[in-house]
């Protein structure tokens, strides 16, 4: 059964996983629509205001060939807006620096080694993936369970076939610095690898995530082909239903840390982004929003319902 941390590495930011991902891949046509959905709706909505609008595209960070060409609506707007806001600008180098940094600050042990801190179960487990899939296990020897996890994410996604050079926010991110448009960070690299990082000295939450990935990497196959199509239709129950499938088998302890992860990847996140796309439009700036599709189109507090709630027009494309 499915829970919703791998899925968020996709399709919900934490821009980390595709800058992983890219090292990587270094190293080593449009499905049916679903019934009952509209051709003509994407993952695109429009926020307006009395006297200006912002455009927002929901987001996969790692996709394949077959998400292009993009419609016809969604290059328009691009092509007529003045500024491409990204949740992290992977293009200044300073940002990609400053996640290296973060992610040794953060994510490297200072005692010890991944497998100590392992229950043996998990480990096992783990060393036979990376076996499967030719990856060195001791590349991963001295990383916290959570940046392992992530690490070992990317591995999976590139590994089911898709590649982050098909994001569609490094795609946006290319015809930006080609356009000569304007860049915007909606985050930092430290707030992003926050949302993630277990620094605490047991390491507890970090497990969990490692053994939610570990559980969860067995059917990313299945993942991959829901998150594209998906997008692809437009099918937001499709997306709900895929990231909401809970695993029965989680104690209270893990239910506890995946209502945490979510408060921190999620919620959090989705009220800061509605706040800086509000504060765009304030301003009279015309601006193309691209963050994770799930930010979008969750049930829960997401970022579109937030701008409703603020008397913005909203029109989704």
């Amino acid at each position: 059964m499915l829970n919703k941390l791998l899925f968020y590495r996709a399709v919900l930011g934490l821009s980390l996983i595709a800058c992983l991902a890219f090292s990587l891949v270094a190293c080593s046509g449009t499905s049916k629509k679903s019934d009952g959905v509209p051709e003509n709706k994407h993952f695109l909505w429009k926020i307006s205001d009395e006297n200006s609008s912002v455009w927002v595209l929901g987001s996969i960070h790692l996709a394949d060939s077959t998400l292009y060409p993009l419609d016809p609506v969604i290059d328009s707007a691009f092509a007529h807006s003045e500024e491409l806001a990204v949740e992290l600008n992977m293009n200044d180098e300073e940002v990609v620096k400053e996640i290296g940094n973060q992610s040794v600050t953060k994510g490297m042990l200072q005692e010890g080694t991944l497998r100590e801190v392992l229950p043996l179960d998990l480990w096992n487990t783990f060393d036979s993936i990376c076996t499967d899939w030719n990856v060195p296990v001791v590349m991963f020897e001295k990383m916290r369970p959570w940046l392992a996890a992530m690490t070992l994410s990317s591995y999976a996604f590139v590994h089911a076939g898709l590649n982050p050079e098909y994001g569609l926010d490094y795609v946006f991110l290319d015809r930006a610095a080609t356009d000569g448009k304007a860049i915007v960070g909606l985050e930092t690299a430290e707030e992003q690898i926050d949302a993630l990082a277990d620094t605490t000295e047991s390491d507890s939450m970090g497990v969990y995530y490692f053994k939610t990935t570990l559980r969860e990497i067995s059917q990313i196959h299945v993942i991959v082909k829901n998150l594209m199509h998906a997008w692809k239709t437009g099918d937001e129950e499709l997306l709900r239903q895929t990231i909401d499938e809970e695993c029965e088998t989680e104690s209270a302890d893990d239910k506890n840390f995946k209502d945490a992860y979510e408060q921190r990847i999620y919620l959090s996140r989705n009220a800061r982004m509605a706040e800086s796309i509000a504060k765009f439009l304030s301003e009279d700036r015309n601006v193309f929003v691209v963050v994770g599709v799930a930010h979008l189109a969750l049930e829960k507090d997401n970022v579109i319902d937030a701008l409703k709630r603020r008397g913005l027009r909203v029109e989704r494309f």
